[in-house]
C-alpha cells in the first residue's frame, strides 16, 4: 500500500481523536475541544500573534448536495459577519491545491473562554455583568437582524411536525413552510475572561433537541409563536429568547421550564396571562385557536414578583421583551435605547450591517457546482483587520 503524499508546503498533518487534520503551519498546538453532528473543533495557537484560536473542520462537507449546501452557507455567513458580538472568521483555508483535489476546508475563529450556560452554572452573576452581557447580546442581535439573516430550511418538516402531530393531527396539513429564527440559548453565547460575548451558530442548521449536547434543550428559550407555529413571525422571536436568558441570568433559574411543548406554553401563559381575543383571532390554525380558547383564564403576573432582587429598570426592560404577542415585543434596536443600558450606550459603537444576500444559498446546484463555489469563497477570503487587532483578547476555552 502506497504512503500518502507529503503535506502541502506550509501545512502539517496531525491525527486528532482518530481524524486526520492538515492545517497551516502557523497554527500550532492542536487540541480537541468538541465535536457535533457536522464537524469537530480544535483549539490552536496562532504563532504569529500568540493568540488562541478555534479551528473547525467539517465532516465530509461534499458527501452530498445537502451537506455541500450547508457547508457553503456556513462559510458565506461567517465571512459576512463583521461585528464584535457575533462570531466571525479570522481565516479559512484548504490543504488541497486544486479544485479537483478539493475535499476539506477549515474555519478559523476567535476562541472564547466559555459559554453563558457554563458560566451561569459556575457563579451567580452580578447586576453589572448581567447588564453588560445582555447589552452585548442585543447589539449582536441588532446587527444580525439588520443583515437580514434568517434560517431557511425544511425544519418545519424535520423539527416542528414531530412535536405537533401527536398533539393536533390536523395541524400537519394546515401549516405552510416558514423561515426559522435563530435558536438563541445560553450555550450559543460564547464569553471570554473579559466578559466579552459573541453569538454563535446564528441562522445555521440546527440539530434536533434530542441530539443537543451542552446546556439544555432549546425549547425553554423558544418564543411561543415558534413553539406551535401560530402565525407569521418576525425577528422578535430572538428578543423573547434573549429575555428568557436575561431573566435566568438574574435569578439563576430557567424562567419557563416546560416538560414538553404544550407544557412549555402553559408555563409561559402562567406569567404572561391569557392573551386577548384579538390576538387569538390572528392565529392561523383553527386548532390553535380552539386550544387557546379552551385554556383557563390566567392573570398576567407582576414580573417584579418573579425577578426578585432585580432592579426596576431590569424588570421594565423584561416586561417589554417577554410580550406574548411578537408584534408588540420590543426590537433589539429599541431595547438598546432602554434606560437600563444608559451607562453603556454608544450609538457610534454599533457598526452598520451589510445585507446578507441569501439568494446565492437558495439556487439549485449540482454537487460539483457547490464544490466549485465553495472553493471560490475559500480562495477569496480576506482576513478582517479589526479582528486581527483584537485577537489577543479572544482567550481560551
Amino acid at each position: 500500500m502506497s504512503s500518502p503524499p507529503p503535506a502541502r508546503r506550509g501545512f502539517y498533518r496531525q491525527e486528532v481523536t482518530k481524524t486526520a487534520w492538515e492545517v497551516r503551519s502557523v497554527y500550532q498546538d492542536l487540541q480537541p475541544v468538541g465535536s457535533g453532528a457536522y464537524g469537530a473543533v480544535c483549539s490552536a495557537v496562532d504563532s504569529r500573534t500568540g493568540a488562541k484560536v478555534a479551528i473547525k473542520k467539517l465532516y465530509r462537507p461534499f458527501q452530498s448536495e445537502l451537506f455541500a449546501k450547508r457547508a457553503y452557507r456556513e462559510l458565506r455567513l461567517l465571512k459576512h459577519m463583521r461585528h464584535e458580538n457575533v462570531i466571525g472568521l479570522l481565516d479559512v483555508f484548504t490543504p488541497d491545491e486544486t479544485l479537483d483535489d478539493f475535499t476539506d476546508f477549515y474555519l478559523v475563529m476567535p476562541f472564547m473562554g466559555t459559554d453563558l450556560g457554563k458560566l451561569m452554572k459556575l457563579e451567580k452573576l452580578s447586576e453589572d455583568r448581567v447588564q453588560f452581557l445582555v447589552y452585548q447580546m442585543l447589539k449582536g442581535l441588532k446587527y444580525i437582524h439588520a443583515a437580514g439573516v434568517v434560517h431557511r430550511s425544511a425544519c418545519f418538516q424535520a423539527q416542528l411536525l414531530p412535536w405537533l402531530v401527536p398533539l393536533h393531527p390536523c395541524w400537519q396539513a394546515t401549516q405552510p413552510p416558514f423561515l426559522c429564527p435563530q435558536d438563541l440559548k445560553p450555550g450559543n453565547l460564547a464569553v471570554n475572561e473579559d466578559c466579552e460575548l459573541k453569538i454563535l451558530d446564528f441562522g445555521l442548521a440546527r440539530q434536533a433537541d434530542s441530539e443537543m449536547t451542552g446546556y439544555v434543550v432549546t425549547r425553554w428559550y423558544r418564543a411561543p409563536e415558534v413553539i406551535l407555529n401560530w402565525m407569521h413571525y418576525t425577528q422578535t422571536v430572538d428578543i423573547w429568547s434573549a429575555g428568557c436568558i436575561m431573566a435566568e441570568m438574574i435569578t439563576g433559574k430557567t424562567l419557563f421550564k416546560g416538560n414538553d411543548h404544550l407544557d412549555q406554553l402553559k408555563e409561559i401563559l402562567k406569567v404572561t396571562g391569557t392573551p386577548p381575543d384579538e390576538f387569538v383571532q390572528r392565529l392561523q390554525s383553527a386548532d390553535a385557536k380552539d386550544y387557546m380558547k379552551g385554556l383557563p383564564e390566567l392573570e398576567k403576573k407582576d414580573f417584579a414578583s418573579i425577578l426578585t432582587n432585580a432592579s426596576p429598570l431590569a424588570v421594565n426592560l423584561l416586561e417589554k421583551m417577554l410580550v406574548l404577542d411578537g408584534e408588540r415585543r420590543v426590537t433589539a434596536a429599541e431595547a438598546l435605547t432602554h434606560p437600563y443600558f444608559e451607562s453603556l450606550q454608544d450609538a457610534e459603537d454599533e457598526p452598520k450591517a451589510q445585507k446578507y444576500d441569501e439568494s446565492f444559498d437558495d439556487v439549485d446546484r449540482t454537487l460539483d457546482e457547490w464544490k466549485r463555489d465553495t472553493y471560490k469563497e475559500v480562495l477569496s477570503f480576506k482576513p478582517p483587520r479589526q479582528l486581527g487587532a483584537k485577537a489577543s483578547k479572544e482567550t481560551a476555552l
